[in-house]
């Protein structure tokens, strides 16, 4: 799991059949401190998230498993939103 804000919206008007009516986000990747790292993903929403949320997300096999018993082609999913920021903590290197 690793935290990511949404930053925005993914409209497609054309996508697999098991992708429908369900939401498309970007993402963009967080460092233990908020700053943002890499380049921003495209993950599908698992929980209802919206832009300017605070989100854990997963990849890879783990990143289909929020969708039971379903065929689900992703490589990045929304698991969870971060209530508050303040619960946000990292290690000093000091």
């Amino acid at each position: 799991m690793q935290l990511a804000r949404v930053i925005g919206t993914v409209v497609a008007t054309v996508k697999n059949q098991s992708l429908e009516g369900r939401k498309l986000l970007v993402i963009q990747s967080l460092d233990a401190r908020l700053a943002p790292q890499g380049k921003p993903l495209v993950a599908l929403d698992a929980i209802g998230a919206g832009t300017g949320e605070l989100v854990f997300w997963c990849r890879g096999k783990e990143a289909s498993f929020p969708f039971h018993r379903e065929d689900t082609p992703t490589d990045c999913t929304i698991i969870a939103i971060v209530d508050s920021e303040k619960h946000v903590t990292f290690k000093s290197d000091k």
